[in-house]
């Protein structure tokens, strides 16, 4: 349980970091590191098909998109707008309300006993893909051939036509 305790640390730190960093290629950097404690959480609770989504989806395709979209748009001091007080007093508003929201849910928490599931292979990928192919085979596939549709489509509209008219 130690173990859960201290991710869950890291994870609260890492985020907290995603806020805190002036640099945004840094507090994207965090972000991964927040997002691979939830992977290791993930795996902690015994939930390997989230954990793979997690880390394959979020780590390997979305967080490493904005890294690069945010190197290539190459932000400077100079660009920035200047903020207007107003949106500091809302930002002063908005923190204190998340504080007393924080402290209200810290004191309703009581201890608890542990969980302890009945099924031990509940959320192990073996027991996803039975049900997803033997109950929702039809819309696996439905859903299959739907994306490849919309594959090839995105492809044939990306094409430059050969034809150029002048």
């Amino acid at each position: 349980m130690s173990i859960f305790y201290f991710i869950a640390f890291l994870s609260i730190l890492f985020a907290v970091l995603v806020i805190s960093a002036k640099n945004p290629v840094h507090s994207i950097l965090y972000l991964i590191l927040t997002f691979f404690t939830f992977t290791i959480q993930y795996v902690l609770l015994n939930a390997q098909f989230l954990a793979i989504v997690n880390f394959i989806v979020y780590m390997g395709a979305i967080l490493v998109l904005f890294l690069y979209t945010l190197m290539l748009i190459n932000l400077n001091k100079d660009a920035e707008p200047v903020k207007s007080n107003m949106v500091k007093i809302a930002a002063v508003l908005g923190g204190g309300c998340l504080m007393v929201v924080i402290i209200a849910a810290l004191r309703q928490v009581g201890i608890a006993e542990p969980v302890v599931l009945k099924n031990p292979d509940l959320g192990l990928v073996k027991n996803l893909g039975k049900v997803l192919f033997n109950e929702f085979l039809l819309p696996f596939e439905i859903s299959s051939l739907l994306l490849l549709s919309a594959m090839v489509g995105a492809v044939l509209l990306a094409t430059r036509d050969k034809k150029t008219t002048a």
